[in-house]
């Protein structure tokens, strides 16, 4: 079973992936975690057990941001490092270029296109 990490501070995300990931989560492929805040994403990392080999991060967070999560991520986090996946309901270049320098392993937009989520999901999680 392989764990997600969804870090967003917006709550109904949560929602939204157990209801498209139901069959999955039902059948023990995935396992999700959620955190609302990159202060809380990062506690969830500093527990040795936590096994998430991929983290889907929003950009636009108060507090830490995505971009400075991913920074702590990259810089703590190296063996092996989680895949991580940055969105964001702003696909402008800035935030593209800063995420992909910090070592994001992929850029996404909101609305999420579930189904081609779905699709990269089964290339990085065997």
């Amino acid at each position: 079973m392989a764990k997600i990490l969804v870090v967003d501070d917006e709550m109904d995300i949560q929602d939204l992936f157990l209801q498209h990931f139901r069959k999955e989560i039902k059948h023990g492929t995935l396992e999700f975690a959620f955190s609302f805040s990159g202060e809380e994403a990062m506690e969830f990392l500093k527990d040795p057990g936590h096994e998430a080999v991929l983290i889907l991060s929003d950009i636009n967070m108060p507090g830490m941001s995505g971009l400075q999560l991913l920074k702590q991520i990259r810089e703590k986090y190296a063996k092996p490092p989680p895949v991580v996946m940055m969105i964001t309901a702003y696909g402008d270049e800035h935030n593209y270029r800063m995420a992909m320098e910090l070592g994001a392993d992929d850029f996404l937009t909101k609305p999420l296109d579930f189904p081609a989520l779905k699709h990269k999901l089964k290339t990085i999680i065997p």
